[in-house]
C-alpha cells in the first residue's frame, strides 16, 4: 500500500502557434480536470487567440526564442505547482483524464509520466519507435523543469524524484498530411543543426550523412518493426532518415559558412 497523499490542483500549460485546427479538442479535453488553463502564444496569425478566449482561458503572447525556454516561461506564469503540460496538438483520452483525476484527488509522486500513441495522416502508429511513447507531463515544478535539445525538449526532474506511470494515452495528432511532416522535418531540422552548431558539434561525411541515414531507416522500420504500421510505417521510417540527412548537412553548411566568412571578411 502506498501512503495517502494530498489533494491539489491542477495548472495546464501549453504553448501555440498557429494551431487553430488543435487547440480546440486539446482545451476541451481539460475540462473538468484543470483548475485553471493558460495559453503562450507566439503571436499567431490565425483564430487560435479567439478559440482561447473563447474557452476562458488564460491566454497570452510572448516572443519564441525555443521550445524548452518558452515551455519554461510558460510554467513560470502558472498559478499552481502542479503542472500538467500538453502541446496544441495533443488530447488527453478519457482514460488518461480519469487516472489524473485520481492523481488530483491523492498526489503522492514528484511526478507522473504516460505513453502517447500518434495518429499519422488518419492512422494510429504503435511500431516505428514511436509507442509507447513515455512522457513526463505531470509533475511539480518544484522538483523539475523543461530541459534537453530544442527541438526535442522534455522534462528533467531532479535527483531522487519519484515518477509513478498512469494508465491512459495521450493522443497526438501530429501531421494531418505528408506535406505537413515534410514542412515540420525541415523547419525541426534547421533547429537541431543550429543547437548542434552551438554545442560545438561536427557532422561527420562518413558517419553522420552517408551510414546515419540508412542506418535510420533499418532501425525504424525493421527493428522498430515499423513494416507492421504498412504504408505509413515505411513513410515514417523514410522520413526519420531524411531528417538525420537534414540536420548533418545543415550542421555542415553552417561550418563551412562560418569558414567563409573568417577567410573572407570582407564578405
Amino acid at each position: 500500500m502506498f501512503p495517502m497523499g494530498s489533494s491539489v490542483k491542477i495548472s495546464a500549460v501549453i504553448i501555440t502557434f498557429n494551431e487553430e485546427k488543435n487547440i480546440g479538442q486539446c482545451l476541451d479535453s481539460l475540462v473538468g480536470l484543470a483548475d485553471e488553463i493558460i495559453v503562450v502564444d507566439s503571436f499567431s496569425t490565425d483564430g487560435t487567440e479567439d478559440i482561447c478566449l473563447g474557452r476562458g482561458v488564460f491566454f497570452m503572447c510572448n516572443r519564441f526564442t525555443g521550445h524548452v525556454e518558452q515551455k519554461n516561461y510558460a510554467m513560470g506564469k502558472a498559478k499552481y505547482d502542479h503542472i500538467l503540460s500538453l502541446d496544441a496538438d495533443e488530447v488527453l483520452s478519457n482514460e488518461l483524464k480519469e487516472s489524473i483525476g485520481r492523481v488530483k484527488s491523492n498526489w503522492q509522486y514528484n511526478a507522473y509520466s504516460f505513453n502517447r500513441l500518434t495518429n499519422y495522416c488518419g492512422k494510429w502508429i504503435r511500431h516505428c519507435g514511436w509507442y509507447p511513447d513515455k512522457k513526463i507531463r505531470l509533475w511539480d515544478r518544484q522538483r523539475g523543469r523543461w530541459g534537453g535539445t530544442n527541438p526535442h525538449d522534455r522534462v528533467i526532474m531532479a535527483d531522487g524524484t519519484k515518477i509513478f506511470h498512469l494508465s491512459g494515452d495521450l493522443f497526438h495528432y501530429s501531421y494531418a498530411s505528408i506535406k505537413d511532416h515534410v514542412a515540420q522535418m525541415n523547419s525541426f531540422s534547421e533547429i537541431a543543426a543550429k543547437e548542434a552548431f552551438h554545442t560545438g558539434r561536427k557532422a561527420s561525411l562518413l558517419i553522420d550523412i552517408l551510414l546515419n541515414p540508412p542506418l535510420t531507416f533499418l532501425k525504424k522500420y525493421f527493428i522498430k518493426l515499423g513494416i507492421l504500421d504498412g504504408y505509413y510505417g515505411f513513410v515514417i521510417s523514410i522520413h526519420s532518415a531524411y531528417g538525420k540527412f537534414l540536420k548533418y548537412i545543415k550542421l555542415m553548411d553552417i561550418h563551412k559558412n562560418k569558414a567563409e566568412i573568417k577567410t573572407n571578411p570582407e564578405n
